[in-house]
């Protein structure tokens, strides 16, 4: 264990910017996967299962969250397809930690995304930064009040993904959070 803050990391909007349909973003790949949860929703015969998922992802985002002053983990669906198949793409370890969700996609009774409960479980007090696509004003009232550590909640746009001002917030939140 570090006294770095978690940086929980979810792949589809920050990793890979899933609504810019043209991939049109400087410096990304196309790449064709095929995660299980995604194969399982697909009929075996079509050719979107023959094709894969396409993902686009930048391959130099690795090398910069390795860089910031975190201890990097998964906050996707991809769970543990995220060290297999994501981290290679994008230049990170195979072996980063992994958010295993009880439930995927659940409506939530208090309309909060369907991950925060159990990330702030998961988190375990530790401070954290969690860079998302679907994060609410309600989810970030839920950790304010139910997590005993500091966290910033981030939302990211899915058409541009981490972009040079998010990687620079993620910086100096850290370093804030280190000077106190």
């Amino acid at each position: 264990m570090t006294d770095k803050p978690l940086l929980l990391l979810d792949v589809d909007g920050p990793l890979n910017p899933y609504e810019d349909r043209f991939a049109r973003l400087r410096g990304y790949r196309a790449h064709r996967l095929k995660p299980s949860g995604w194969m399982s929703r697909q009929d075996p015969g079509s050719r979107r299962y023959r094709r894969g998922l396409r993902v686009v992802l930048h391959p130099g985002h690795g090398a910069r969250l390795r860089a910031l002053p975190y201890e990097l983990a998964w906050a996707t669906t991809w769970m543990h397809e995220a060290n297999e198949m994501i981290a290679p793409a994008v230049g990170l370890p195979r072996d980063l930690p992994v958010i295993e969700w009880p439930r995927m996609f659940a409506t939530d009774p208090d309309g909060l995304y369907w991950k925060t409960r159990t990330l702030v479980e998961w988190a375990a007090g530790r401070p954290f930064a969690w860079v998302d696509d679907m994060l609410t004003d309600a989810d970030v009232r839920y950790v304010a009040e139910r997590h005993g550590a500091p966290a910033l909640l981030l939302t990211i746009h899915p058409r541009r993904g981490l972009r040079t001002a998010d990687f620079a917030r993620l910086r100096s939140w850290a370093e804030e959070l280190g000077r106190s």
